[in-house]
Formats: structure tokens, sequence, C-alpha cells
């Protein structure tokens, strides 16, 4: 890969994450505080991605890979997806809030895999070459959440209208990147390959199962998090609480970076153990933790994310690409996606706005101990159920292997 590729894709992935982060991370607190939306609404709200999510997989394989060059593709959506984001910040009723945040859902998820797809199709060692593009992605997002946060504008439809523009920006930008043809042009595909049904016949393996269920249960209580830390974080009188939840994505490049000396040292099983006792831990800090002597625990929480995400869902990716046969791993890897940020993300999205919205005593009044004590349970069943049930299978990588895994797991690891 030359210098302008590298350039080019880099610039590619910075946008891309810049306008994700710019909107995803506030908008609980926006439509809480602002526009005193309930918890049940500022869950569906969220649970949109986990609606895309398990949509845009048979968008990108029925279209996506077999019929336009992906690069307009992406210009096409970002440009889509900058109108209904321009028109969601003017939208102060849920009626017609809520069906505009899954049609711009349903344009941006895609658009996840396809910068992926487009930046292994020009790479020629994507394990050693796409890190270092891919980071400009986890940059440009602590970038977007520093920049709400200096602003004060967490409350407001602002962050929004900067998601707009720079949707507009990388839609036009696309157009200039590298051709990269469909992959799958011409060739006809069943339904069961498009879905990756074929992927089921890995349920037959206990340890598969196991992570599998596991994975989807993680993720109920993995939702509260993304619903309503920035609220959270807000109501009690946090300053600049989107730019203090950057620590976790700073957290997140430390540990993936750390993970191939777990790997040898812990194996997968307490690798998975010790992400999962992670998610319970921190949601135990947000109960007692507090803006005044008790900060330390607020900032422990969010920092404990990237031990929480890499250490169970990268460490999953890499265990699933390891067990599934050649000719699946793809279809088995979408089948985790599926269920984890599909189904898991959805039902913990609706889940913890019920909670919320339970334990609010007025619009502005939140009884957190009592939400956070539901998640952290949750995670701790998880964990439970996981260590008496998974059954770790000797892997035969070598180390150098699993680095190289690692680094390619990176693009999953941008939900939060």
């Amino acid at each position: 890969m030359n210098f302008r590729t590298r350039a080019q894709l880099s610039g590619m992935m910075f946008l891309e994450y810049f306008v994700w982060g710019a909107w995803y991370v506030t908008l609980g607190t926006y439509l809480g505080t602002t526009l005193q939306f309930e918890g049940t609404q500022i869950g569906l709200a969220y649970g949109a991605f986990a609606i895309a999510a398990m949509i845009s997989p048979f968008f990108v394989g029925m279209v996506a890979d077999r019929f336009f060059p992906t690069e307009r593709v992406l210009g096409v959506l970002h440009l889509v997806g900058a109108f209904l984001l321009y028109f969601l910040s003017q939208t102060t009723d849920f009626g017609l809030f809520y069906p505009l945040i899954i049609a711009y859902t349903l344009c941006f998820m895609p658009t996840i895999a396809l910068t992926n797809s487009l930046s292994f199709h020009h790479m020629d060692n994507p394990g050693k070459e796409f890190p270092g593009v891919r980071v400009l992605g986890t940059i440009s997002w602590i970038i977007a959440g520093l920049i709400v946060g200096y602003l004060s504008i967490e409350d407001q439809a602002t962050p929004l209208v900067i998601a707009a523009g720079m949707s507009v920006v990388m839609g036009l930008y696309s157009f200039t990147l590298p051709h990269t043809p469909p992959k799958s042009k011409g060739e006809k595909a069943s339904w069961q390959d498009i879905i990756g049904l074929d992927a089921l016949k890995l349920m037959k393996d206990r340890s598969f199962a196991v992570l599998f269920i596991a994975s989807l249960l993680i993720c109920i209580p993995l939702s509260f998090y993304y619903s309503f830390a920035n609220l959270f974080l807000n109501n009690i009188g946090v300053e600049n609480a989107a730019g203090k939840m950057t620590m976790g994505q700073m957290s997140e490049i430390l540990f993936l970076l750390l993970m191939p000396f777990f790997f040898k040292r812990l194996g997968y099983k307490k690798m998975l153990m010790i992400g999962m006792a992670c998610w319970a831990l921190r949601y135990v800090l947000f109960m007692f933790g507090d803006p005044g002597s008790l900060v330390w625990m607020l900032y422990g929480g969010i920092i404990l994310h990237g031990i929480c995400y890499d250490f169970f869902f990268v460490t999953g990716q890499i265990y699933v690409d390891e067990r599934a046969p050649k000719n699946i791993k793809n279809a088995a890897q979408g089948l985790i996606t599926f269920a984890t940020y599909g189904v898991g993300m959805f039902i913990g999205s609706v889940l913890s706005g019920v909670i919320a919205e339970n334990y609010t005593v007025d619009q502005s009044t939140y009884l957190w101990d009592k939400i956070w004590l539901i998640p952290a349970v949750l995670s701790a069943i998880v964990l439970l159920l996981f260590t008496i049930f998974f059954r770790e299978k000797q892997t035969k990588q070598p180390t150098e292997e699993i680095k190289a895994q690692t680094s390619q797991a990176i693009p999953e690891s941008k939900l939060a």
C-alpha cells in the first residue's frame, strides 16, 4: 500500500468515526434533558442502532457486494444520512424522531463494514497495515467527544448538526477514494449464503454455543452504559462529561495493544471472564461514585471500558475465527455480530429505558444507584453462567498469529 492510498484510507476512517462520535455518546443527555423524552423513549432511540445492526448485513450482502462500487455506496449513504441527521436536529416530537433515527442508522450502520472492506481491498498486508489506518477512527472519536464537551453542548441538538455537516464532508470525500468494485458482482447467492445460516452448525460445539449465548446476554447490561452513562454524568454534575468519557476509548487502545501479552498468560476463558467481571465492576463504581471525593470511581468506571470491550468482544471475535472452518469464518462473525449488536443490544436498549423510567422521580431526578444495580447484577449472572459452562479448548495458534488477528479485530471495537 503506497502513501497516497494510506492517507486516503486514514482520512476516510477519521471522518467516518467523527460523524458517529459527534452525536452518539451525548444523545441520551439531549433527549432526556432538553426534549424531556421518557426513559423508554431514550432506550428505543438507542435501540435503533441495534435494529440497523440486524438489517445492515443483508444490505451489504445483497447490494454493496454485488452491484455498486464501495466508494459510491459510501458516498450516497453518508449524503442521505446528513439530510436525516439535520432533520433529527430539528425534530422534538418522539413520534417523528424515532422513525427518523431508524432511517439514519440504517444508512450509517452499513458504512462501518464498508469502510473496513474497502480498506482491506487496497492493503497488501491488512494484519500489519490496518491498525495504523483504523486508529485514526478512534482518535477522531476522542476528538469529537472533547470538542462537544469543551463547547458544553451535550444537552443541545448542535452535536447532530455537527455530525450532519461532517457527514456531507464524508459523503463527498468518499467519491475520491480508490475505486473498489463490488467483489461478488455477477455471482449468484442464496438467502442461506447472504444471512450466513451455515454458521449455525457451530452451535453444535458446546463452547461456541455458550460463548454465543453469553455474548448476546452480556450486551443487555452493556446497553445501559451506551444509553444512559452520559446523561448520568451530566445529571449528577460532572463537568465536561463527553470529554471525560473519551477516557474509555483511550483505555481501549491501550488494552488492545496489551492483548497479546495477556493472551499468552491467561488464555481465552480467563480473558473473557475478566471482561465480564469488569462490566459488573463498572456499574458498581457508578452506583457509589459522585462528582466530589469519590469522582475517582466514576473515572474508573469509564476507564474500565477498555477491558470490558477488548477482553470480551475482541477475544470472542478471535475465538470464533479460530473455531470456525475457513469457508464460514465470515458467516460466523456475522452471526455473532447479529446476536450482540443486534438482538442483545436491542433488548438491552429497551430494558434500560424501562428501568430508567421506573426509577425516575421527576423529569430530572433519577435514582441512579438503583438503575445501575440492575446491569451490575445481570453482568454478574452472565459471568457465573459462563464460568460454569464454558470449556476452553487448547489453541494451536502461535502468539504472532493471535497478535495479527487482534489487530484485525479492531474494526468491531468502536461502539462506544
